[in-house]
């Protein structure tokens, strides 16, 4: 193993031991990376909805810190709490914003009207699933039972894709004389989409005229987008036009990025760059969310220009750009092979004030090993452990799976050596098999004693030690002229019985290896 790689390694056994960090504070780290949301508190005065915002991560339970903020005789007013869940649903913290309206009711804060009955149904229905839901609404009194109610828990049904329940429950809004709004017919579509009877989807739209509901901007995308999913262009066009022309639409950018997506897929390159224009045209100056998927669909396009102009754009409207921004940019260059400008962004990055986040530098690893440049992103990955900055082995695998590819031998081993010493840090990877065998079969043949013993220990920490790793161990001691017995040992150890491979292996005779054959 070169004297970098060894470096590399060392430092990051050193990062994980002087470097530990509770995994609540890693967790509420990267939620604050990923939010939008920053407070701040111009009066210096704590106030409850600065105490909560900052509090990232999504699994800390919120009622024993609205225990403690009354227990000091803090006071505790309706519309905060109301502004607290919003706040949490808006970021899809929703056990959260759950375990807060629970609390609200459980303190009897305040007495639940059909909206705020409405809402809890709602979180109740995503945390728990429509079964809970169900017995919520059911224990609700009957001056509860409104149409917020029952739309809530129609929506809980239509997010599980429950048709008959779906179906049936609509008939009963029905026949309690209930004004049907477009968020009801936007949620039976949205069940026909989900389900692929995209055919019924018109059909409801149809209906929702015919009964005098007139269609909001979701209805007709959600209609829009079953015509292009079927690749009928021709009736999404159709759509589009009477979308257009109704007098109490007000056109989005979020249409337009629909029906650019559907041109994109049939390759219809020029109305794909008009329906972009479109869009651009109706984006907020704001608006990050949809910086970000215009800047996707520009880098499908292969439009260059219009990446590098809506991030400009994008840099000069919103406030701050986050680490999110960077990644959905870095990943647009990379997909059109402008690694130069991906280079550039990355530098802009790291000079930029953002907290570190691996997935940004990760954007263009992944980008170089898929365009066959392992030697960038080992570069890369060895540069950010010098900054002790901290990687992923999943990272260090793909740039070993890659170096196999190309015969590098080596240079995969020690990318793998890197990712199994990471594997703490990342209990969902698993190191590729093929890979590993592979491994383990050259060391088999070319390694020393000292480099088979030491892969194989990293192993253990890993997946335990399988046949194919005694196999390289027996080669390698019998070539050094050691003796096998102890290995022999450790098998049986370990319920691994012999085998003819085992007697063949036992059967050879030490053999020196050349310099020219040693790597």
């Amino acid at each position: 193993m070169d004297s970098k790689m060894i470096s590399t390694l060392n430092r990051l056994w050193k990062m994980q031991l002087s470097n530990r960090v509770s995994s609540e504070t890693l967790i509420r780290n990267h939620f604050n990376i990923n939010s939008r949301s920053y407070y701040t508190n111009t009066r210096n005065k704590e106030t409850l909805y600065s105490k909560i915002s900052p509090l990232g991560n999504p699994s800390l339970n919120l009622a024993p810190e609205l225990d403690d903020w009354v227990q000091k005789g803090n006071k505790v007013r309706f519309a905060e709490l109301q502004r607290i869940v919003q706040d949490l649903r808006k970021r899809r913290r929703v056990s959260q914003a759950l375990e807060v309206s629970e609390w609200m009711s459980k303190k009897g804060v305040c007495t639940f009207s059909p909206t705020e009955h409405a809402i809890q149904l709602d979180l109740i229905g995503k945390v728990h699933g429509f079964l809970a839901a169900e017995s919520y609404f059911n224990k609700l009194s009957d001056q509860d039972k409104t149409d917020k109610t029952y739309g809530a828990l129609l929506h809980s049904y239509v997010r599980q894709r429950q048709m008959e329940k779906s179906l049936s429950h609509l008939q009963k809004m029905k026949e309690k004389g209930f004004s049907l709004s477009p968020l009801t017919y936007n949620d039976i579509m949205s069940l026909y989409t989900n389900v692929g009877e995209y055919e019924k989807v018109h059909k409801t739209l149809t209906e929702m005229k015919k009964n005098g509901v007139s269609p909001d901007n979701l209805s007709y995308r959600i209609c829009i987008n079953s015509y292009g999913v079927k690749s009928d262009i021709k009736g999404m066009e159709s759509i589009l036009k009477e979308m257009e022309t109704q007098p109490q639409i007000v056109m989005d950018w979020n249409t337009y990025a629909v029906v650019a997506n559907f041109y994109i897929k049939a390759d219809l390159k020029d109305k794909a760059n008009d329906a972009l224009k479109k869009a651009e045209a109706r984006l907020d100056n704001k608006d990050d969310v949809g910086y970000n998927h215009l800047i996707s669909l520009h880098a499908r396009v292969g439009n260059k220009d219009g990446i590098l102009r809506l991030w400009n754009l994008q840099k000069s409207a919103c406030k701050r750009c986050i680490n999110k921004d960077y990644i959905v940019v870095l990943e647009s260059l990379v997909r059109l092979g402008d690694f130069e400008e991906a280079e550039k962004l990355l530098e802009e990055w790291e000079s930029s004030d953002n907290r570190y986040d691996f997935r940004v530098p990760n954007a263009l690893i992944i980008g170089y090993s898929e365009n066959g440049n392992y030697e960038k992103a080992k570069a890369l990955l060895e540069g950010l452990v010098e900054k002790r900055k901290s990687t992923t082995p999943q990272s260090w695998g793909r740039v070993a799976e890659g170096y196999l590819k190309k015969g590098e031998m080596r240079k995969a081993t020690s990318c793998m050596k890197l990712a199994i010493s990471l594997h703490g840090e990342s209990k969902k990877w698993k190191a590729n098999p093929k890979v590993i065998r592979s491994i383990l079969s050259l060391l088999g043949e070319k390694g020393s004693i000292e480099e088979v013993d030491d892969f194989v220990r990293s192993l253990r920490t890993v997946k335990g030690v399988n046949k194919e790793a005694y196999y390289a161990l027996m080669k390698a001691y019998i070539r050094g002229g050691k003796e096998v017995g102890g290995i022999l040992d450790e098998m049986k150890a370990d319920k691994i019985d012999e085998d003819e491979e085992t007697k063949k292996i036992l059967s050879l005779k030490p053999i020196k290896i050349s310099e020219d054959l040693k790597w």
